[in-house]
């Protein structure tokens, strides 16, 4: 737990981020400026292979942990005007009629729905299914976990009276009120993401009634207010976003032209679209943005992550600024030498769980040095290969804004650049998911007529690198027949 002071100001704006590992609560001035924040842990168990659960109640005692640590309680000295929240995305917490957690939920990454993902696509069809929701029936999703509990659990299902995200079931101890956004909800499988509402057509198919699911806002309006003893009450609390969609208010990405690349554990390539045309292929996402426009975005499974188990398994104790420094010592293309990112199977472009990572085409010639490179190259051609699938659906790339841990690297930041022709920029304020609820928060209670206003009042460049003129053009399409060539050898088990 951490926390910090702040000094008396006008107006104060209060983010939640309901992360996977833990929580954080950041606390904003009218100007952009951290004023306060604070985080806390929980755990995460795997009762089997592929199963990942959270405790919701475990959420809930990191927030008020956070709260009180900021002095956001009854004789705390912390003004905070309004709340937005934001979380990891598809989850599902099971509440029964008292309004109380029937099991553990589900989350995000857990993968024992494949059955009922099946179940969905027979039942709606495939080609309805991304009409409506701009997606395909994905084992992350809620609406699978939903299938999930009705087929194995039957008397939990029983007692299910409502189904939230986990931001959600903050939400709702914060004010009693069942309620939900737009860009969240897009992710859960069952929303009509082009009418933002819910669809009837899909739960009519499957058997499921409306009233599971709360009442959907837009991400800038307010949802309830406080109404939980020990903290102030009336607070107003906004709909806030999905954490992909909260972290692209966070960097500006909520215009044409502005794109914003997330380097961590995950790759996530992230711009706003004009509409809600979707990906044919189903490999990239469509789904409602917090600027009440539309977003599409681009998932790698392993960008940090990828980097992360290279420094683990061939890094002979080098941290990641030695092993960039190494890379640089080598020209663009590594002789030859290519790196497949699919270490967990991939997402974006092409929505293959059984894909496999590989470094192709060493020869005697190659050093440490080499495959340093090519690691580099690999996850950046990985971050291309979304942005293209992007471009499809209306992109443009005149600033694209990297963040996360990876946006520390002069190296790693200038490669994208260059292999993306676009200038990259990093911001003053890097702080993710919470800093774009506290926004939308300031925009539901008037602080900003609108999110594009907000952004553009509160977030700042720090720095820009522009593209040197280097072309990866050939070393991009030898990667390209990569997945290809190694697709029937995968699919051998």
């Amino acid at each position: 737990m951490i926390a910090s002071v702040f000094s008396e100001l006008l107006m104060r704006l209060l983010g939640i981020d309901i992360g996977t590992s833990g929580c954080k609560v950041l606390l904003l001035d009218e100007t952009g400026s951290i004023v306060g924040q604070a985080v806390a842990e929980y755990p995460m168990s795997t009762p089997q292979p592929g199963w990942t659960e959270q405790n919701p109640e475990d959420w809930w005692h990191g927030v008020v942990e956070c709260l009180r640590a900021i002095g956001f309680d009854e004789g705390g000295d912390c003004q905070v005007d309004a709340i937005g929240v934001t979380g990891q995305m598809h989850g599902s917490v099971f509440l029964d009629s008292a309004g109380e957690v029937i099991r553990p939920a589900l989350l995000w990454n857990d993968q024992r729905t494949q059955s009922e993902c099946q179940e969905i696509e027979s039942k709606i069809g495939s080609e309805r299914l991304k009409e409506i929701t701009g997606n395909p029936a994905l084992t992350g999703f809620q609406l699978p976990k939903i299938l999930w509990l009705r087929n194995n659990e039957p008397e939990n299902f029983l007692r299910l009276s409502k189904v939230l995200l986990p931001k959600d079931y903050i939400r709702y101890r914060l004010t009693g009120v069942f309620a939900s956004e737009v860009s969240d909800a897009s992710g859960t499988g069952c929303f009509d993401v082009p009418s933002r509402t819910w669809s009837t057509e899909i739960l009519d198919r499957l058997a499921l009634p409306l009233d599971l699911f709360p009442e959907v806002y837009e991400s800038d309006e307010v949802t309830g207010t406080t109404n939980v003893v020990g903290f102030p009450m009336g607070v107003p609390v906004v709909g806030g976003g999905g954490d992909q969609a909260a972290a692209a208010v966070g960097t500006g990405a909520v215009s044409p032209g502005v794109i914003s690349i997330s380097l961590g554990t995950s790759g996530v390539v992230f711009t706003s679209i004009p509409n809600s045309e979707y990906d044919q292929s189903g490999a990239a996402h469509t789904f409602c943005h917090a600027n009440r426009g539309y977003h599409a975005m681009g998932v790698m499974l392993s960008c940090g992550g990828a980097v992360r188990w290279y420094r683990d398994t061939f890094g002979a104790g080098r941290d990641y600024d030695e092993i960039s420094a190494s890379a640089s010592t080598v020209a663009p293309g590594c002789e030859g030498l290519s790196f497949l990112p699919y270490l967990a199977g991939e997402r974006c472009p092409h929505n293959d769980p059984s894909a496999r990572a590989m470094f192709a085409g060493a020869t005697l010639a190659h050093s440490l040095s080499h495959f340093d490179r090519a690691l580099f190259e690999g996850v950046t051609f990985g971050l291309l290969d979304c942005f293209e699938t992007l471009r499809k659906l209306g992109a443009t790339s005149e600033t694209i804004r990297v963040t996360s841990g990876g946006a520390k690297s002069d190296f790693w930041v200038q490669m994208i650049a260059d292999c993306l022709g676009a200038t990259c920029e990093r911001l003053t304020v890097d702080e993710g998911p919470a800093f774009g609820a506290a926004i939308l928060a300031g925009v539901g209670i008037g602080v900003w007529p609108n999110v594009r206003e907000a952004c553009s009042r509160v977030i700042r460049v720090s720095g820009s690198v522009v593209p040197s003129g280097t072309s990866y053009q050939k070393s991009y399409e030898r990667f390209r027949t990569l997945y290809s060539t190694m697709k029937p050898w995968t699919d051998l088990g």
